[in-house]
């Protein structure tokens, strides 16, 4: 008997029991192999429905907290060249009101304190003292800021690719990573959602609720916002982080930018912004209703009031409307 396996008789094979095992083995890596593709299609394919199911939900939350916002006061601490300075920021029928409350850590002095509270004062008592179409228009300004912000941080879930990188221990939350990339085709709704058309960056949402816990994103290639006037360049930057303030509503704890841009091609402007938000408290309601009961509605003659804006672009519009406070 041969043992020789070489080309020839029947199918090329002169051991019938050997060839058929090789056949055999031969269809189960082929059918191991077709399995193992098919298995790596289907997770892929549940792996992209995860993603998107994961971001419709964070969504979901993002509105619920947009909505509620307004419902709350804070206190809010800046970084600046000079130092920090602290402010309570209250809703003061219909907008925010900032009052300054310390200055590089340290509570100010009794003068400063009452000084302060003249500025409240006078800034309620012009309030009380709106016209109907007065309040309404100082509220409606205040809306749009807060919807312009809103609509550039749904934008981003239009804008960017979204791919499930992993999960992770952030501080005391369990998250999901996002790596977010451009997504080809995005058409912009406004100039100022056009920047997300050259930035990337990565999302870290809650396991459990879907809020956004962290979110970080940069310039990756200039962009142009105001036709030939002006140009958002590479190294902008923002950093975004939230936190629970009561059951099921999350607002923004920290925000840190820095930007640069071309201004008509020749000038550079660079800004720098570190704010951080904490004790946050839900307003008294008609709590201003009754300072006004207590106001002589006379139209005070007050100083010009100054409008600080809080540039917290990506939080939703949460707290990056313009806040009043007088000179």
């Amino acid at each position: 008997m041969s043992f020789i396996y070489k080309a020839g008789g029947q199918n090329g094979c002169k051991l019938p029991r050997v060839c058929g095992f090789k056949r055999e083995l031969s269809g189960n890596i082929a059918r191991c192999l077709a399995l193992t593709l098919a298995l790596f299609t289907a997770l892929t394919a549940a792996g992209q429905e995860d993603v998107q199911a994961i971001i419709e939900r964070s969504v979901q939350a993002n509105n619920k907290d947009w909505q509620a916002a307004p419902s709350y006061s804070y206190s809010e601490r800046d970084v600046l060249s000079g130092g920090t300075r602290t402010f309570e920021v209250t809703m003061i029928l219909g907008s925010p009101y900032e009052r300054l409350v310390a200055v590089n850590g340290q509570p100010l002095s009794p003068d400063e304190q009452a000084n302060e509270q003249q500025k409240l004062e006078k800034v309620t008592a012009q309030r009380c003292d709106e016209s109907k179409q007065e309040r309404g228009e100082r509220i409606a300004k205040y809306e749009r800021e807060r919807s312009r912000d809103h609509l550039l941080m749904n934008e981003m879930t239009k804008a960017f690719n979204f791919k499930l990188v992993g999960e992770q221990r952030s501080g005391p939350f369990d998250v999901y990573v996002l790596k977010a990339t451009p997504r080809p085709g995005y058409q912009p709704a406004n100039k100022e959602t056009k920047v997300l058309t050259g930035m990337e960056g990565e999302l870290w949402i809650d396991k459990q609720t879907f809020h956004w816990v962290k979110v970080e994103a940069e310039v990756i290639h200039p962009v142009s916002i105001a036709g030939f006037l002006a140009r958002v360049e590479t190294g902008t930057r923002f950093e975004l982080e939230n936190m629970p303030v009561d059951i099921g509503i999350w607002l923004p704890e920290h925000f840190a930018m820095k930007s640069r841009a071309r201004i008509l091609f020749f000038y550079t402007s660079k800004n720098q912004e570190d704010e951080t938000y904490f004790d946050y408290r839900k307003a008294v309601r008609n709590e201003a209703a009754a300072e006004c009961a207590g106001h002589v509605h006379a139209k005070p003659r007050i100083s010009r009031l100054r409008e600080k804006t809080v540039t917290v672009g990506y939080s939703g519009g949460l707290l990056g409307a313009k806040k009043e406070t007088p000179e």
